[in-house]
């Protein structure tokens, strides 16, 4: 069906559907292992991340793209035994707030996702074959009256974006997003300056679950007007395996 043939109902029920989606993946991604690539200024490196009761722990494997030497990966395997072994002998009251803090952590890396249907209005653009995907694309510009939650959403008042939905399984195949005019978010203290940007990849990992292959973010903020803050971060997610 051409773009032109969608009315504004239909837009509203493709990002309803790839919202419904995207929570699914969310709370599945617990249940599966994972290989995480991350790239910054100082190098590479390269974890091997898995639940060890209620929350993650990465294990180093490579830097750089080069496999450890056989002592570090013994040091690296004896870290893994020592915190399994600290978290079984876990208080329940210690591991309750260990698992929260987890949760926590999770919930704010996904408001931004889940804030998206809510903060911007959406337009079909057209078509767009991504791989062997055949995606809907979508432009997001800011809605009016739109509340951020908190002070973290508030920077999405200042972003415009783009949405590449799986036309079969209304899956996010793809999102971009970047700021386009400042965002305060502590009043005087801080903002988010425009060069504010963020990419977000995700791949199906088995049947009706997609978690990401990809995400990058590019941060520039202002400190008490004065000072600039620039941070980046590049991570590639592969290797997907569930917790037995």
């Amino acid at each position: 069906m051409a773009g032109a043939a969608f009315c504004a109902t239909d837009v509203q029920s493709i990002i309803r559907q790839s919202v419904a989606a995207n929570q699914a993946d969310w709370k599945a991604a617990p249940k599966y292992s994972w290989t995480e690539e991350d790239r910054t200024d100082q190098g590479d490196r390269t974890y091997d991340v898995t639940m060890i009761d209620g929350s993650p722990w990465r294990r180093l494997i490579q830097v750089d793209g080069v496999a450890l030497s056989p002592e570090d990966r013994r040091r690296e395997q004896q870290k893994v035994e020592a915190v399994t072994r600290k978290r079984n002998g876990e208080s329940p009251a210690a591991r309750q707030e260990r698992i929260a803090k987890y949760q926590k952590e999770r919930e704010g890396d996904h408001l931004l996702m889940d804030q998206l249907a809510k903060a911007f209005d959406f337009a079909l653009t057209g078509s767009q074959t991504i791989g062997s995907r055949d995606t809907y694309v979508l432009r997001a510009t800011p809605r009016q009256g739109y509340n951020p939650p908190n002070k973290e959403a508030r920077v999405l008042t200042g972003m415009e974006g783009q949405l590449w939905i799986d036309k079969q399984t209304d899956q996010w195949v793809k999102v971009t997003a970047q700021v386009i005019h400042p965002v305060s978010i502590i009043g005087f203290f801080a903002r988010v300056e425009p060069g504010t940007e963020f990419e977000l990849e995700k791949a199906p990992v088995t049947q009706g679950i997609w978690l990401p292959k990809h995400f990058a973010m590019k941060s520039t903020s202002r400190i008490l007007s004065i000072f600039g803050h620039h941070t980046q971060e590049d991570e590639t997610y592969s290797d997907y395996r569930p917790i037995s």
